[in-house]
């Protein structure tokens, strides 16, 4: 299973990746140690997830999501809280 995801960070931004670990993939973040953008803009916690059966699905998705402005990054994680 892997995982794509979009972290809240400290500054109002998100950020989204992908990663088959998804717990120790957060930690790496959380320790600045698992991307130059969260070692920056620091996560303050986990926004979004989708479960993908494929590492190229879960890549595929990322890329589509990191395209997203921030407003429609926002309306996509207000929808699955609402879900």
């Amino acid at each position: 299973m892997f995982y794509v995801y979009i972290l809240f960070c400290s500054d109002g931004s998100f950020y989204t990746g992908y990663t088959k670990d998804l717990d120790a993939r957060i930690q790496l973040h959380q320790a600045g140690k698992g991307a130059r953008y969260t070692k920056i803009h620091k996560p303050k916690g986990l926004a979004y997830i989708e479960e993908y059966a494929s590492r190229s699905l879960a890549m595929k998705r990322e890329r589509e999501i990191k395209k997203l402005s921030h407003h429609q990054k926002q309306v996509l994680i207000d929808s699955k809280i609402k879900k």
